[in-house]
């Protein structure tokens, strides 16, 4: 044989080789999109089981609830991450889709310090983010302007929201912003300010935590329903995932990240909880 036509299959080789190794990397993505109030869960899991799954390669991007099981349900990610049940998103088919609980999330409202409130009725909550209150002073604090900051639309934490403190009602127009992140850097910087966000970005050195009718925002409230502004957080598939997607959700499941992440990051875990709550926002005590 020829040396020119040994160096020609010895490239061929290397080629079909380079090939078969990138599609084994390919193989090995989980991709994860959907929920920001998921993220910071999601992204510290994924580093950790790395660390014994070192072949992985798990990659979490936000976008909002509404994406994540858009993209899903799509087959273009392997884990959609959702704030909501499946079934109240509009052109989701949720019966095509496989929920895994992971973890609850408080919500809570949050003001820049200067206005001077640091308790709201659940009311009075309602009356601001719908417009009918307009300036602090109205709520016993200073004569400031209210600036409402609301989540994105497609953005889980704003159905959530909506859903337990608007009460159908309409919310009033607004500034818009599409991440935790974005809210928590807003309210952080700009007097006046109200928003709402997830309880593991809730800090910041002007952020004030608002209390709702003398119930403080802590995990021990929300697994009574004593704090009401929480959502599960679930990990959706697309029908039975694969097995390399099943091996990292049990990851999610298991004792490792439900008993020392989950916590530490300022998440709840599914196994706290003393009550449940269905896709309609009716809450039961576990057990009955």
């Amino acid at each position: 044989m020829k040396k020119h036509s040994i160096g020609k299959i010895f490239v061929l080789v290397l080629l079909m080789l380079a090939f078969v190794t990138g599609c084994a990397k390919d193989n090995s993505k989980i991709t994860i999109v959907g929920s920001s109030a998921l993220q910071l869960l999601a992204e510290q899991a994924g580093n950790d089981y790395r660390l014994t799954h070192p072949s992985s390669n798990i990659v979490v991007q936000g976008g909002g609830s509404g994406t994540g099981l858009s993209q899903v349900q799509a087959g273009a990610v392997q884990i959609g991450t959702s704030d909501v049940f499946a079934e109240t998103k509009k052109g989701i088919d949720a019966k095509k889709l496989k929920d895994y609980k992971v973890a609850v999330v408080g919500i809570v409202p949050i003001v820049n310090k200067g206005v001077g409130v640091k308790d709201v009725s659940m009311k009075q909550l309602r009356q601001i983010f719908t417009g009918k209150l307009t300036n602090w002073k109205q709520l016993g604090g200073k004569n400031i302007p209210i600036t409402v900051i609301n989540r994105s639309k497609g953005s889980g934490t704003r159905d959530s929201f909506e859903d337990i403190v608007l009460h159908n009602q309409k919310a009033i127009k607004s500034q818009e912003q599409d991440s935790n992140g974005a809210v928590k850097k807003i309210v952080d910087s700009t007097p006046g300010t109200i928003s709402y966000i997830s309880f593991p970005y809730a800090n910041g050195n002007n952020i004030q935590k608002l209390s709702i009718d003398g119930v403080k925002p802590t995990n021990k409230n929300i697994t009574t329903n004593k704090w009401q502004l929480w959502a599960y957080q679930h990990m959706y598939t697309k029908g039975e995932p694969d097995k390399k997607t099943k091996a990292f959700i049990k990851y999610m499941l298991g004792k490792k990240v439900q008993q020392d992440l989950v916590p530490k990051i300022g998440y709840l875990s599914i196994d706290e909880m003393k009550v449940t709550r269905d896709s309609n926002n009716r809450v039961i005590k576990v057990g009955k």
